[in-house]
């Protein structure tokens, strides 16, 4: 077992070979980035998490948790409130990013895994910014959105840090152009991720290959 990555890491220090097996797909992602921190350049396959479209679809239908954890991964950002489950306020992930003045900005993830999507889900994530103070808010959907999603989303305008480029508000993303690279999320953020994640403290070492990761009852 993985725990905290521990073991997988200690491993990796000495040169060993190594499988770690989580149980979750937030606690694979906690440890892949912590092995990426550490060492710089390391390669290792990750398996039991969804690759395609189909794959997506069955995770949704089998724990919509999991599946939603799985999703804000794919954007970078973490589960809100950790990996608690019940009511979300609105909002599954958080991600929090800097700008230029070095001040740090909030970002929010709705995820939606249902085969349905409409205008509404698109008007509830504008209040939920509000409420927030969020710069930014990624709409994540397994479905396809629709027409009247997409202007809503393109009536709340643009973020604007005072930079070279300003960057939608509200950003629809669909999981098919996550997993396939035509769709990714836009905001600046100077310190890569470290206002979000605890950064692990870089080992060095040379890295070796050839190793694997695996989410348990996969």
């Amino acid at each position: 077992m993985c725990g905290c990555g521990t073991a997988v890491h200690a491993a990796e220090k000495l040169h060993r070979q190594w499988v770690g097996i989580d149980i979750t797909h937030l606690a694979i992602n906690l440890i892949e980035r912590r092995l990426k921190d550490a060492f710089p350049g390391i390669t290792f396959n990750v398996e039991g998490t969804p690759k395609d479209l189909e794959g997506a679809r069955n995770l949704a239908e089998r724990d919509k948790y999991q599946f939603q954890w799985w999703a804000v991964s794919l954007v970078g950002a973490r589960p809100y409130q950790g990996h608690k489950k019940g009511a979300d306020s609105g909002i599954d992930g958080m991600y929090f990013f800097s700008v230029g003045d070095n001040t740090t900005k909030k970002l929010i993830v709705s995820v939606k895994g249902g085969e349905n999507v409409n205008v509404a889900m698109i008007r509830d994530l504008k209040g939920t910014m509000e409420r927030e103070r969020a710069e930014i808010g990624l709409f994540i959907t397994l479905a396809p959105p629709t027409q009247p999603m997409s202007a809503e989303a393109a009536s709340a305008g643009f973020y604007d840090p005072g930079l070279v480029k300003i960057y939608p508000r509200i950003q629809i993303l669909t999981i098919e152009g996550l997993l396939n690279g035509t769709a990714r999320a836009a905001f600046p953020d100077w310190r890569k991720g470290e206002d979000t994640f605890k950064k692990a403290q870089k080992e060095t070492k040379k890295v070796k290959k050839g190793k694997e990761l695996f989410e348990e009852g996969e």
